[in-house]
């Protein structure tokens, strides 16, 4: 019975990821062309509102960690992050000044810095024994395909919609409230594992800055370091060839492979222990993006595009099954938060010095730069003895 209730619990974790992926992805498209074409706002304008988004996040991903191992009421956060997030979408269609676009993006991001501590917490506590890897793979599996699903949505209603002039207005509807569904999966599907209210439960040991998940939050610093936003790749394979048709494309492609092959990992993980799917991953990016610096013709991009879905599929839930080893289950909230907003704020340092190296450089420097931060992962990890069991509460 327990069991089963488990194992219900992921299923449900995983179409709540889908619909917020899904209602996430279908306005993301658009909202550039809507602030510019619609809404008349200037790019420093769309820059300080999308990039203060990245910082809202991570901020909000820290705090809601340490709240829900403080209250020890994971799915009540998770909801309230759902709801900012699909009220924030669903209200954009309402939106006609800078500000009002500022103050909803504000929201949905700290929906979005809210909900995911928690939530990865939920996936841990719900993975029966011996199937964390799945558990995670399976969440990256649904969320991903949500992000598919998304933008095919919105491709199509921008073509149903092409003379109406509410289009953009009327996507921003649909998608608040298909960003909606996730709270009735919540409400209804999730269900919340009791914990003791004893007073070693309730004790915060700061120790967790101090031992092995600190030396794998170094090592993922290391490797996100190197590891770029994927806009370089898209610009990439434009200068190889590639048609501005053909991108998205690709990327859906990338994202559909993702997708089937993050649960056959996160299972492979369980097998052969987390250590070794990331190293794989690893090792699979830092070919990636040798094969990026090295490209041209159009072909090329499309097959390394295949591994570098692989890459995605090996690392991404991996990594936080990972974390869920090496922590006491009453400190993953505090944990995934630190562990998500550390990786999130540090886009920015990686993202400048691959600005740098393309302009500087030589585009090809950028992929070099994301190989050797790979690479020195790979070693650092190999090293590590992260895959001993879980520490206990």
């Amino acid at each position: 019975m327990k069991r089963a209730r488990e194992k219900n619990n992921v299923r449900a974790l995983g179409w709540v990821a889908f619909f917020g992926g899904f209602g996430q992805d279908m306005i993301q498209p658009i909202l550039p062309v809507f602030y510019s074409s619609v809404l008349g706002l200037s790019k420093e304008t769309i820059g300080l509102i999308e990039g203060s988004l990245t910082t809202i996040v991570s901020v909000f991903k820290i705090l809601s960690g340490f709240l829900s191992d403080k209250l020890k009421k994971r799915k009540s956060i998770v909801f309230i992050g759902y709801l900012l997030s699909a009220v924030s979408r669903f209200l954009f269609g309402f939106v006609f000044l800078g500000w009002q676009a500022f103050a909803l993006r504000f929201i949905d991001g700290i929906g979005k810095g809210t909900k995911d501590a928690p939530r990865d917490v939920l996936v841990a506590q719900s993975a029966q024994e011996g199937k964390m890897g799945f558990s995670f793979g399976y969440q990256r599996m649904l969320d991903t395909f949500g992000s598919v699903v998304g933008p095919l949505a919105t491709a199509g209603l921008l073509y149903l919609l092409a003379k109406n002039a509410m289009q953009y207005r009327i996507i921003f509807y649909i998608g608040g409230l298909i960003s909606a569904v996730t709270l009735l999966l919540i409400a209804f599907f999730v269900k919340e594992k009791p914990q003791a209210d004893s007073k070693e439960r309730n004790k915060y040991d700061f120790g967790l800055l101090k031992g092995r998940f600190l030396f794998f939050l170094i090592i993922m610093l290391v490797f996100t370091l190197g590891n770029s936003s994927d806009s370089y790749l898209i610009l990439r394979a434009q200068g190889v060839g590639v048609s501005a048709i053909t991108i998205p494309i690709v990327y859906a492609l990338f994202n559909l492979l993702y997708g089937l092959l993050a649960t056959p990992a996160g299972i492979l993980s369980d097998k052969i222990g987390r250590v070794r799917v990331m190293q794989a991953g690893w090792l699979i990016y830092a070919l990636c993006y040798i094969g990026f610096a090295v490209a041209h013709h159009p072909w090329q991009i499309w097959l390394i595009y295949i591994f570098y879905g692989m890459y995605y599929a090996t690392t991404e839930g991996v990594s936080k099954a990972l974390v869920a080893r090496v922590v006491p289950e009453n400190q993953r909230g505090t944990a995934y938060g630190l562990f998500n907003a550390s990786l999130g704020l540090m886009s920015l340092p990686a993202n400048f010095i691959a600005g740098f190296l393309w302009d500087r450089v030589a585009p090809s420097a950028t992929f070099y730069f994301g190989a050797v931060c790979a690479f020195a992962a790979f070693i650092l990890i190999s090293f590590s003895k992260l895959d001993k069991p879980q520490i206990s509460s």
